[in-house]
């Protein structure tokens, strides 16, 4: 008899485990025929304030943002310049840097590739090498301040990308960099 009411007691309680289950989260005053609409995707330009998204947009590699006042929107700059033979983040890239981290760190589903570039100085292992030690600098910096290790890819194209081709330090300067592409 003891085990007949332990099998009975088991299928009770399975029982209202499967009824909890199918209970309904929806509002009570929702309606039997209201279902939500669905809308179009958003093919205004980024200047068009009238439809700001509510949370942060990936945009052709680039993070876009709602701003405070809810009018506007604010592209992030996904670039960071180094000095000469060098992998310390500057500190002038710390704010831009630190809003990169906040939005990472907010949505965890958001992934971002870390591409080093080196200028043209050096041998081509060198630059390959010194890219790959600036994104992993940046990707510190990130982890540091927030955002999750699993988010961050990190690629190193060495010289073989620059954004300038000129030969002399200007270009150079523009060509040390890290870039940060959302996907």
């Amino acid at each position: 008899m003891g085990i007949n009411n332990l099998h009975s007691l088991l299928v009770l309680c399975l029982a209202a485990l499967i009824l909890g289950g199918c209970v309904s989260s929806e509002p009570a005053d929702s309606g039997p025929d209201m279902e939500p609409i669905e809308q179009a995707p958003d093919t205004s330009s980024s200047t068009d304030t009238s439809a700001v998204p509510a949370g942060p947009v990936v945009e052709n590699g680039k993070i876009v943002l709602p701003t405070g006042d809810g009018m506007n929107t604010e592209m992030l700059n996904g670039v960071f310049y180094f000095d000469f033979d060098q992998a310390i983040v500057k500190r002038a890239g710390h704010e831009e840097l630190n809003k990169h981290a906040r939005v990472l760190a907010s949505d965890r589903y958001l992934r971002v590739r870390l591409e080093g570039h080196a200028d043209e100085r050096g041998t081509r292992e060198y630059n390959l090498a010194l890219g790959e030690r600036r994104a992993n600098a940046v990707r510190a910096y990130l982890v540091a301040q927030g955002a999750s290790r699993s988010q961050i890819e990190v690629i190193s194209y060495g010289e073989e990308k620059p954004a300038n081709s000129g030969h002399n330090e200007s270009a150079w300067a523009q060509n040390r960099r890290v870039e940060i592409v959302y996907r």
